[in-house]
């Protein structure tokens, strides 16, 4: 924005200026991949706890939520630094405008993280009494244990929300064609599940065959439709010209396509069929090479899907 005034008349002269470059860059993409794994986490735990229960799944009660506290203050802490006044943030929680998805974002998240942080605390509290003992908690913290099962529903129902917000802020970006709601939030969605059980199988070492196996079951079938979606947008986008000129920056000899499909070999088609290998076999040590690189490559995906629409000129 560029602005001055004229003395004689006192009128203020403003002129828009597309912002040249990227200005989403990598601090939002790690944003984005590391609220996928705060969120997801829950989101598959919560399958898994439906099926096997936490029998099957010893250490499931402390490190489901202690992965999801990591992650979610990662990604808090990047939002935060990625604005230009990070002080401003606090408006958002004394003066709120509620038509802002921005706004609903960030409460719903602070409370996400909130919920998260208690589970963390119960469940750590409830696997490890000796912290406690030498005071004489021991018994209160495990007449506590309930409490995370009263809990859970609630982290689980705004687990949603909190992981497909992102999407609606895209969508709201002005000139911006290859960002669009429906899309996005399936992404976004399937983008929770397939870090969720990748993170949720790189600790899955004392669960069962069958926790192991659904695991793999939702790796497989979120990489699949993932990978489905996008093929979709790469090959049948005519939704607008813009989106088809964007995805120019991907397609054979673009700027970004070498990254484009190395995330999509790594993040999505390797690990498909490595995780079907794993649910035949139980091989652990495949099934935790199919959920590295699908973290890896989601990030690519991430960055590359972020900063495409960014490189096309709006002017």
């Amino acid at each position: 924005m560029v602005e001055h005034g004229i003395d004689a008349t006192h009128a203020i002269v403003t002129m828009d200026a597309a912002l040249p470059g990227i200005v989403w860059g990598w601090m939002i993409t790690l944003n984005m991949w590391a609220k996928s794994i705060g969120t997801g986490v829950v989101l598959v735990g919560a399958y898994l706890l439906f099926r096997r229960g936490k029998e099957e799944m010893p250490n499931f009660r402390w490190m489901m939520p202690l992965v999801s506290f990591v992650f979610l203050n990662i990604f808090l802490l990047f939002t935060l630094l990625d604005l230009h006044q990070p002080l401003r943030m606090v408006n958002i929680f004394f003066h709120p405008h509620w038509t802002s998805a921005i706004t609903v974002g960030a409460w719903m998240a602070s409370l996400f993280t909130l919920l998260i942080t208690v589970l963390m605390a119960i469940g750590i509290l409830d696997a490890f009494p000796d912290l406690l003992r030498h005071n004489g908690l021991t018994k209160t913290v495990r007449e506590k244990s309930p409490f995370y099962e009263k809990i859970f529903p609630f982290t689980v129902f705004l687990a949603i929300p909190v992981t497909l917000y992102t999407a609606v802020i895209m969508a709201e970006s002005s000139a911006r064609g290859l960002w669009q709601t429906p899309t996005e939030l399936m992404q976004m969605l399937l983008a929770a599940f397939i870090a969720g059980s990748a993170a949720l199988i790189l600790i899955s070492e004392r669960w069962s065959q069958g926790a192991r196996g659904d695991l793999a079951f939702v790796l497989m079938l979120a990489t699949f439709f993932s990978f489905m979606m996008y093929m979709g947008e790469y090959f049948f986008s005519f939704k607008s010209e813009e989106a088809e000129v964007t995805l120019e920056y991907i397609h054979s000899g673009g700027e970004y396509n070498a990254e484009f499909w190395l995330g999509q070999v790594a993040g999505l088609i390797i690990p498909f069929f490595l995780a079907i290998s794993a649910m035949k076999s139980d091989n652990k040590t495949l099934l935790k090479f199919a959920a590295i690189l699908a973290l890896i490559g989601l990030y690519f995906i991430k960055d590359v899907w972020l900063k495409i629409p960014q490189v096309l000129p709006l002017s």
